[in-house]
């Protein structure tokens, strides 16, 4: 049987031996860009209609559309604190700002968090004179604590 996590390295390999890019897949299957990525990566189960288009798309077997559609393991790492660059400066910003972050919600909302099942992510760019700029979007829905 093939794993979330071969699933995910099939998905790789093809998508660079055929030339695709996310955008296209997600265009492909009719779903989000981020999550589409998200869960082609092993972080979401794909629903079965949806893991069969990709399967197709990607010429791969019906074992990794199975896959596909299994239950994840999210948010798990190869190593506690990630070593990838680009992944450790998300990190690194949550340890600067991530009691400013927490501070400035409970200040607006109250006493509650920001989901992150009711979420959605956006990634672009933007042009500016200092030179290009990332613009990553987290949008959760604030979930009020209750205590009675």
């Amino acid at each position: 049987m093939t794993t979330k996590k071969q699933a995910a390295d099939a998905v790789l390999e093809a998508k660079v031996r055929l030339g695709l890019t996310w955008a296209k897949i997600a265009d492909a299957i009719e779903a989000p860009l981020a999550w589409t990525t998200s869960a082609l990566l092993g972080q979401h189960p794909v629903p079965a209609e949806k893991a069969a288009k990709v399967a197709a798309i990607l010429e791969l077997e019906d074992d990794v559309a199975k896959a596909l559609q299994l239950q994840p393991t999210r948010g798990a790492l190869d190593a506690v604190v990630p070593t990838d660059p680009t992944i450790y400066r998300f990190y690194e910003v949550l340890q600067v700002y991530g009691p400013t972050i927490k501070e400035l919600i409970h200040e607006q909302f109250g006493d509650g968090i920001m989901s992150a099942i009711n979420f959605k992510l956006d990634v672009g760019r933007r042009e500016d004179p200092g030179g290009e700029r990332v613009v990553v979007t987290l949008d959760g829905k604030f979930l009020k604590y209750q205590w009675e």
